[in-house]
């Protein structure tokens, strides 16, 4: 009887096509290749193939293959209808072939009477019984190997793979059956291994100790890498900062990342990775310290100028003021410029610094003029006033061309006067009147 009906075929070939179709890169490939192992088990006779080994066939080439174009399958891969199965059994029950696949049933009840009376019937379960052992026992040390002596990840990995081949393998022995084993196969074969419960139990705590240590150590790279991440972040982070807040926040993810790989497990592969790189952090960090110092400094600098600079600003609004308040003004502005000058060029604020500086002297300069045209202009009308009062004084005296030249010289200082300067109003109410007298006495 063949191991694959054509039914159960062309169902699962169906179904390769459209996964095939999906991939437009290797799909061809991985049809053929599907495909023919699907005609051997086609063309094999004996037991029905199960829904793992047909499984098998195509689970590492198409992993989306349909689970219910598979359930369809292995349902059309028996005999058809109750007549067929009839058949079947009776084929099998005919022949020495059928006798003896039926004693080697997994059921206690037929294998233990055999078992006392006629062990050699149960030959194919003695040797698959010894090849599962073999198999795992052997895929048990490799998985150890790979997870005690690993040297990257990828040790893990494989040895999680063999670890679940071994498990595989175990779980395919009869533990039920495993004592009396040994006594009737080791009989025949004069095997040398202990095939025992014990033993069995043993491989069995074996893998489950490896699982255990293959999901830790998974763990702590995952850890570490997401560390690792973290700690290059904050080392851009501040590198990148432009203010005393981005700094402070970049250095207090810098040694939040150091803290988490202190507390990778030592015991681990992961772990002592992370020794080498906690050493390399550390010394980093311990440089930046003296760079983070001097940015403190500095940034306290500057923010010391800033609020100088501030109130000198505010201090300037709805011009015009009195000398008095533009000496106070650049004060400010002069304070603010001592401050950021105590940057050093080394420091790590000094092109904030020098920034902020060029922009204090400029308002400064300004500062200064508005002063000196407030201080002038004070001075002219004060000028102005004085002779003012002396040609009053005169004007009875004087002959009019001295009074007219008089005139002219307190018109000129109140022409002097600068607008946006605190007299500059008055001035110009002086001014008009002048003019006005000497209009007058130019006709006289």
């Amino acid at each position: 009887m063949a191991r694959l009906t054509d039914r159960a075929f062309e169902i699962l070939r169906a179904e390769v096509d459209k996964c095939a179709a999906a991939d437009s890169v290797a799909g061809d490939v991985y049809r053929r290749m599907v495909i023919k192992r699907l005609e051997k088990l086609r063309l094999q006779n004996g037991t029905f193939a199960s829904r793992e080994e047909i499984r098998d066939t195509f689970k590492d080439e198409f992993p989306n293959f349909s689970e219910q174009a598979l359930k369809a399958a292995v349902k059309a891969n028996r005999p058809p209808g109750v007549f067929g199965k009839i058949i079947f059994a009776g084929s099998l029950l005919g022949s020495a072939a059928g006798i003896i696949w039926l004693l080697n049933l997994p059921f206690p009840m037929i294998r233990w009477p055999v078992a006392k009376t006629m062990p050699i019937l149960l030959l194919p379960s003695f040797m698959s019984m010894d090849h599962n052992y073999r198999q795992a026992i052997a895929l048990v040390e490799q998985s150890d190997q790979l997870v005690n002596k690993a040297t990257a990840v990828a040790d893990f990995d494989l040895g999680e793979i063999k670890a679940k081949e071994a498990q595989k393998h175990l779980d395919a022995l009869p533990v039920w059956f495993l004592g009396y084993y040994p006594k009737r196969y080791c009989s025949f074969f004069s095997c040398s291994w202990q095939f025992t419960l014990d033993e069995f139990q043993a491989a069995r705590k074996n893998v489950g100790r490896m699982e255990a240590q293959i999901f830790q150590q998974k763990n702590a790279f995952t850890q570490l890498n997401q560390v690792e991440q973290t700690l290059k972040a904050a080392k851009q982070q501040y590198q990148q900062a432009k203010t005393a807040a981005d700094r402070q926040k970049a250095t207090v993810n810098w040694q939040s990342a150091i803290d988490q790989l202190n507390q990778i497990p030592a015991e681990t592969l992961a772990g002592e990775t992370a020794k080498k790189t906690l050493k390399a952090a550390e010394r980093d960090f311990q440089a930046m310290g003296g760079v983070a110092t001097g940015s403190v400094q500095a940034d306290n600098l500057i923010e010391a100028a800033k609020e100088f600079a501030l109130s000198a600003a505010v201090a300037s609004q709805k011009p015009p003021h009195p000398a008095a308040q533009w000496e106070q003004i650049a004060e400010l502005w002069q304070e603010g410029i001592n401050r950021l000058k105590l940057i050093s060029v080394d420091n790590p604020g000094y092109l904030d610094a020098q920034t902020k500086l060029a922009e204090y002297q400029k308002n400064l300069g300004i500062t200064q003029i508005r002063l000196e045209a407030e201080k002038d202009s004070t001075t002219a009308l004060q000028a102005a006033k004085n002779l003012l009062a002396n040609l009053q004084k005169d004007v009875n005296s004087q002959n009019p061309g001295y009074s007219l030249s008089q005139l002219q010289q307190i018109i000129n200082q109140l022409e002097s006067v600068k607008p946006g300067t605190t007299v500059y109003p008055e001035s110009q109410k002086w001014l008009q009147s002048a003019r006005k007298k000497q209009q007058e006495w130019q006709k006289n």
